[in-house]
């Protein structure tokens, strides 16, 4: 599929209210569909600042070719949805590309990535109203906390309210937690040792007041053999997270069908490793993750 900028451009300058009105006569479909399964491709990272794939420091920052890839990803079989900020969601909506499809809207992009403030991490995109306005599916949220920086704090507050208010909609929520710090050089790092993912977990698990709708998005742990254990922490349904691009995406693989085996694992949420394959093929990439559910 090409897009057309210039036609985005003119429906958002003279009919902006066409955005909701794709959003009202959507199709929906269920969370789950007939495999029990579920497969979402993510593109939430440039509106945190975070537009680098691999070597690439600006390789998201080209919209027509990101949204190419997003339909591109959307079209192949076993692609349940996408997860992504208004803009992008926004532009989907206007090229028909979310019929039966899962949307999901991030919540909360205000940690920028590289800022002295990344760890508090505040809701500046979805809020509840707007996913239950939009008629989306589920919300998500990351939540990492350093142990070292009071932000953290806020992020954390923040996050348990958020629960509530998506709860209160009957509204899945996915929260992605990590425990992380600062290197020498001052980046934000998440620890994905056993210890610290089993801990964010636990924290991610007893937000709000209640867990009925809240889901996790978890990464898998530096050793995938000690993932069982770590899943054991909660017994709340989890989606595996995609992570970086590297060289080595078969390893990748091994690692995400290992763990898919788990019984609280329902999933994948996969951005760049799927978007931005090292090979370039977008197809075939997402075709190989879909083939592991």
């Amino acid at each position: 599929m090409t897009v057309d900028i210039a036609e985005l451009v003119r429906t958002r300058t003279r009919h902006p209210e066409a955005v909701a009105e794709a959003a009202a006569r959507r199709i929906r479909r269920p969370l789950l569909g007939d495999s029990g399964r579920l497969m979402i491709v993510a593109a939430d990272h440039p509106a945190r600042g975070a537009l680098g794939v691999g070597g690439r420091s600006l390789a998201m920052a080209n919209r027509a070719d990101l949204l190419e890839r997003l339909c591109l990803a959307l079209s192949r079989p076993g692609v349940d949805g996408v997860l992504a900020t208004a803009d992008i969601l926004d532009d989907l909506l206007l090229l028909g590309a979310l019929d039966d499809k899962v949307v999901m809207g991030s919540m909360n992009r205000g940690g920028l990535q590289g800022a002295s403030f990344e760890l508090d991490d505040r809701f500046t995109g979805h809020r509840p109203e707007d996913i239950q306005r939009l008629r989306f599916d589920a919300g998500k949220l990351l939540l990492r906390v350093d142990y070292d920086d009071p932000g953290s704090l806020t992020t954390l507050e923040s996050t348990a309210r958020a629960v509530d208010e998506m709860a209160a909609r009957r509204l899945p929520v996915f929260v992605e937690p990590f425990i992380s710090g600062r290197t020498p050089e001052g980046r934000v790092a998440n620890d994905l040792s056993a210890e610290a993912v089993t801990r964010s977990i636990a924290i991610a698990s007893g937000l709000g007041g209640t867990s009925a709708y809240t889901w996790l998005k978890v990464p898998v742990t530096d050793n995938p053999d000690d993932m069982a254990e770590v899943m054991a922490t909660s017994t709340l349904p989890a989606v595996l997270l995609g992570g970086e691009v590297g060289e080595d995406q078969d390893g990748a693989y091994e690692k995400w069908r290992g763990a898919l085996q788990l019984p609280t694992v329902q999933g994948l949420v996969v951005g760049r490793s799927l978007l931005y394959p090292a090979d370039g093929d977008v197809a075939a990439a997402v075709d190989t993750a879909v083939g592991l559910l």
